[in-house]
C-alpha cells in the first residue's frame, strides 16, 4: 500500500528509545500504536491519498454539469446543436446509476470547428487531469495504427488496450481521432465493448465513453447548413433530426470514414452523431478574441478583423464559412 512507507518510519519510536535505556512502559507503546495506526488509516483514507495521486474516479463521483455548461458556452463557437447534444448527452450517462451500455459518441465536421476542443473539455470534465490523465486515452490513426497490412495485429492490440484500462478504470475515456483515415473495419474490433453486455470476461464497460472524431461527413454539414442559409433561415434553426439520419447513412456509406459499414453502425451502438457546422465569419472573429484573451492581452478589435479578413471563405460567390474554420487563428494571430 502506498502509505507503508510512512508507517515503516515510525518504527524506532515503538521499537526503542535513546541509547542504553529501559524497556518502554506499556502505556507508552499503546500510546504510540494506537498513534500509528490512527495515521496509518488517515493516510489510507482514499480522499487523502487521491489528493496526491490521480484516482480513477468512483461511484459518487460526477463531473459539475453547470461547469461543463459554462466551458462550452465561453470557449465553443457556432455550434448551438453540439453544445446542446453533448451537454444533454453526457449529463444523462452521468447521473443515470445504471447504464446499459458504455456512452459512445461520433463527432463530424470539417477540420478547426471545434472537434477535439470539445473533445479536451469533456477530457477535463471528466478527469482533473485532462487529456493527460492516465486514464484518458487519445489513438491517433495515422500515428497508432498507419499500416493497412498490420491491422489484424492493431485489433489485438486495441481489444487488449481497452480490457486492461478499463479493468483499472471503469470510467476510462476512449478518442479516437481521425477516424476518416482509419483502416476499414478496424474500429469493429472494439464493437462487444460498446455493446449492451453485463460483462465481457469479468469486466463490465458500461461506465466506459467512447469518442470518435472525423471529418467525414462535412461535405453533408455544410449542404445542409448552406440550404438553410440560402433559403433565408438562421442556423441556429437546423436541428439534429435535419442532420443525424444524413450522417450516418452518409458515413456508413463512405468507405474514407473510418465507419464504412461498420457494425457500430449496422447495430445502432453510436448513441449520438454529432454534427460541427462550418464557421462564419463571425464566428471566426469570436475565436480571435478569445484566443486574444487567453494570451493575457486586451482585445484589439482592429487586429481582430486584420486576422480574419486574412482568412479564406467558401463557397466563391457567398464567402460565407472558413474554409479552416478557427483551427489557424492562432499562428496568424502570433503575426501581431
Amino acid at each position: 500500500m502506498p502509505p507503508r512507507p510512512l508507517l515503516l518510519l515510525l518504527v524506532p519510536l515503538l521499537a526503542g528509545g535513546p541509547p542504553r535505556s529501559a524497556a518502554l512502559e506499556p502505556i507508552s507503546v499503546g500510546i504510540a500504536i494506537g498513534a500509528a495506526s490512527a495515521l496509518t488509516g488517515y493516510l489510507s483514507y482514499p480522499g487523502f491519498y487521491c489528493g496526491f495521486v490521480e484516482c480513477c474516479p468512483g461511484e459518487r463521483d460526477r463531473p459539475n454539469g453547470t461547469a461543463l455548461r459554462g466551458s462550452l458556452e465561453a470557449k465553443l463557437f457556432g455550434q448551438h446543436l453540439a453544445k446542446e447534444v453533448i451537454l444533454k448527452a453526457l449529463t444523462g450517462f452521468l447521473n443515470n446509476p445504471r447504464p446499459k451500455k458504455p456512452l459512445t459518441l461520433s463527432l463530424h465536421g470539417w477540420a478547426g470547428t471545434g472537434k477535439n476542443f470539445v473533445s479536451q473539455i469533456l477530457a477535463e470534465n471528466l478527469h482533473r487531469a485532462g487529456l493527460k490523465s492516465k486514464f484518458v486515452h487519445l489513438f491517433l490513426a495515422t500515428l497508432h495504427f498507419p499500416h493497412d497490412h498490420e491491422v489484424k495485429l492493431y485489433k489485438d492490440q486495441l481489444q487488449k488496450w481497452i480490457r486492461g484500462n478499463v479493468t483499472a478504470c471503469a470510467k476510462s475515456v476512449f478518442i479516437f481521432d481521425e477516424m476518416d483515415k482509419l483502416h476499414p473495419g478496424l474500429i469493429d474490433a472494439i464493437k462487444p465493448f460498446l455493446d449492451y453486455y453485463e460483462q465481457i470476461d469479468g469486466v463490465s464497460y458500461r461506465r466506459a465513453i467512447f469518442i470518435f472524431l472525423s471529418n467525414a461527413g462535412g461535405d453533408l454539414i455544410t449542404k445542409v447548413a448552406l440550404d438553410f442559409w440560402r433559403s433565408g433561415r438562421a442556423r441556429e434553426e437546423i436541428q439534429l433530426k435535419d442532420l443525424e439520419p444524413v450522417l450516418s447513412v452518409g458515413v456508413f456509406n463512405n468507405k474514407n470514414s473510418g465507419l464504412w459499414h461498420s457494425s457500430l453502425i449496422d447495430r445502432n451502438l453510436i448513441d449520438y452523431f454529432i454534427p460541427f457546422l462550418p464557421l462564419e465569419y463571425k464566428h471566426v472573429k469570436m475565436c480571435i478574441r478569445a484566443e486574444i484573451q487567453s494570451r493575457g492581452n486586451q482585445i484589439d478589435e482592429t487586429v481582430v478583423q486584420k486576422v480574419a479578413d486574412e482568412m479564406t471563405f467558401f463557397p466563391k460567390e457567398e464567402r460565407i464559412y472558413s474554409v479552416k474554420g478557427c483551427k489557424t487563428v492562432q499562428t496568424k494571430l502570433d503575426f501581431y
